[in-house]
């Protein structure tokens, strides 16, 4: 059996808990406290502070509990899930194993000399959560030798940035932090099972697998460079050894499963659906690895050009009755300034933008808005033909999957006929958005009004048999995970494999700032700068052979993060975005515009060629 990662826990016991004591543990790294019984205001206090409560008594109102053998016995009526209970150790092994096997609790925890006893029960046959046995260590050394033991939970009281840095080189496996929560919870079974309040702070505590995320600020759309250390991807760690340290040497230095998916994509065959679902859950050098064999294979079949192209976006209205969860453009708060009165473009005003970018040199003009409660497809079919008989060389990359099925059913007719009608129009591509994630589990809590995943799939099919080509997008860092971007990447494989209409994949980070998901408490604060890494990095090795180009979206990081993409598979740069404030109006700080002579330096300053292209990727100057 393949040895599992030793998890551990920041904790910190309390007597009583205020709001400003527990938002002073927080910045102090700990996130979790541990009280003998708390009352609801003490919970409350926890949660505005920012971490969890655990619990002795059974009967307190906290977020987890650690309880003796015969204390989860009055549980066994009506048990919590497991993962937010703790077994302690501390009776005849016969009750403390007939307390795991009735609670499914993951935690069985012990003292320093009684590791090994607890882990042979927590090793039993039959244990279906095969619990974990947990055990507090002051010192690096007593957590080794806890862990030569059988412990592979360890509890943490004050332990500062540097110590857990010599815990993990002195370690033979892996360390990950946990929350108060056992590993591999999900949204959904946080959302399930934890009142909002306690729901809202594990969001922000924790990473797309569940697990903590870096104690940094940094967010996509901040106006701040990712804090990437120079010889490094990965910002897992943030001790002197791993800061000064280097990105591995060759794939092969990542840990054993992930060094046989790696090695089996360097060699052409691409990772399945459930080896994309394993990389995507991929730690510190792990991830480092993944960016370092993305980067071969972009080398083997792109080269080193990374392309870019002068567009405009015409972000034609903000008004829509859809109520997506993520989209501060159409509901930005009004307290945050980041939405304007609502506005409606004419067809004037768009011709009048179109002719401005044409002036500057854009060959693109994208076309996406609100879908606006007087629309039809009239609408979109009247924008391309005035653009078309204004500036009838001009690509136009415009309106979504959800555009396109709203428009067609304004007009009683199919999608495939409101198709041909924007094609023969002058429509030349459309651009990957409303996929958000292709997982509907994941849809009905981020834009339930949204159209699914199939019908987004099959309009995108539709266009690309007609000949009108498509971007891919994916966003992330909200309410999804692993399990659902693996699932994205399926579709769009699928999709890709049956038309080859896709020019590009262009992941999307999570702008959270002014979502209305998160200010309700509702999502992660965007993807950890790792999770930003994996996506680009693990789509260039899904997506080998079926899409060649893989975007860093300088709008959500700006151009110094997307630079350091460009070390993980990534080729293109994407647009120069006259006019772009869908993004901004999230709060990102990025997003208003780059010029080509920006995109040169950013591109050459690493080695790279820089060149601009069309939509199609047919290239015009540079390379």
């Amino acid at each position: 059996m393949m040895q599992r990662p030793v998890t551990f826990l920041r904790l910190r016991p309390a007597e009583a808990i205020h709001a400003v004591s527990a938002t002073t543990r927080r910045r102090e790294g700990t996130t979790a406290l541990e009280a003998a019984a708390p009352d609801a205001g003490e919970v409350a206090a926890a949660h505005a502070g920012g971490v969890l409560v655990v619990a002795a008594d059974p009967t307190a109102p906290a977020d987890a509990w650690v309880l003796t053998p015969d204390a989860a016995e009055s549980l066994l009526d009506a048990p919590p899930a497991g993962w937010r209970l703790t077994i302690t150790a501390d009776a005849a092994d016969e009750a403390v194993l007939d307390a795991l096997a009735r609670t499914d609790a993951r935690f069985l925890r012990t003292g320093r000399s009684r590791v090994a006893q607890a882990a042979a029960i927590a090793g039993l046959p039959g244990l279906a959560a095969r619990p974990r046995v947990s055990v507090f260590a002051d010192a690096v050394a007593d957590a080794v030798d806890a862990v030569a033991a059988g412990a592979e939970d360890l509890l943490l009281r004050d332990w500062d940035t540097e110590r857990l840095g010599e815990l993990r080189d002195a370690l033979d496996v892996a360390l990950v932090e946990r929350t108060a929560l056992g590993i591999d919870v999900t949204a959904d079974d946080a959302r399930a099972e934890l009142g909002a309040d306690a729901f809202e702070a594990w969001l922000n505590l924790v990473d797309g697998s569940g697990l903590v995320r870096p104690r940094h600020g940094w967010a996509p759309g901040k106006d701040e460079e990712p804090p990437i250390p120079p010889r490094r991807l990965s910002v897992q760690w943030a001790d002197a050894a791993w800061v000064s340290g280097a990105d591995p040497a060759d794939p092969t230095e990542a840990s054993r499963p992930i060094a046989a998916v790696l090695e089996r994509s360097l060699a052409g065959t691409p990772p399945t659906r459930d080896d994309v679902e394993l990389l995507f859950s991929a730690r510190g050098r792990d991830v480092e690895a993944i960016a370092l064999a993305a980067d071969r294979l972009r080398a083997q079949r792109v080269g080193d050009t990374v392309t870019y192209v002068v567009n405009r976006n015409i972000n034609y209205t903000n008004l829509c009755y859809f109520r997506c969860g993520f989209c501060a453009f159409s509901k930005g708060p009004r307290s945050l300034n980041l939405r304007g009165e609502p506005y409606l473009m004419g067809l004037e005003e768009i011709v009048a933008a179109a002719t401005e970018a044409v002036g500057r040199g854009a060959t693109e003009l994208t076309l996406q808005g609100g879908i606006h409660p007087d629309f039809t497809g009239n609408f979109y079919v009247d924008v391309v033909k005035a653009l078309k008989e204004a500036h009838p060389d001009l690509h136009l990359h415009g309106f979504t999957p959800l555009e396109v099925w709203q428009g067609a059913e304004t007009l009683g007719t199919t999608v495939p006929a409101f198709l041909e009608e924007l094609r023969d129009a002058g429509l030349g591509s459309l651009p990957g958005t409303a996929a958000e994630i292709l997982d509907d589990d994941v849809r009905r809590h981020l834009c339930p009004d949204k159209i699914r995943t199939a019908e987004w799939a099959w309009v995108m099919a539709t266009a690309h048999r007609l000949g009108l080509g498509s971007t891919a997008t994916m966003m992330f860092g909200h309410v999804d995970g692993p399990r659902s971007w693996a699932n994205h990447l399926e579709v769009i494989r699928r999709v890709q494999a049956e038309t080859g209409g896709f020019t590009e994949f262009v992941p999307l980070p999570f702008v959270h700032m002014g979502a209305p998901i998160w200010l309700r408490g509702r999502s992660r604060p965007g993807p950890t700068w790792d999770e930003v890494v994996l996506v680009h990095a693990v789509a260039r090795l899904a997506f080998d052979g079926l899409i060649p180009n893989i975007q860093a979206s300088w709008v959500k990081l700006g151009l110094g993060g997307g630079q350091r993409l460009l070390s993980a598979g990534c080729n293109d740069f994407g647009g120069t975005l006259m006019g772009e404030i869908i993004t901004r109006s999230a709060g990102a700080a990025h997003g208003q515009e780059v010029t080509p002579a920006e995109f040169e330096d950013a591109i050459a300053a690493i080695g790279r060629v820089p060149a601009q292209r069309t939509t199609r990727y047919e290239i015009l100057s540079g390379a």
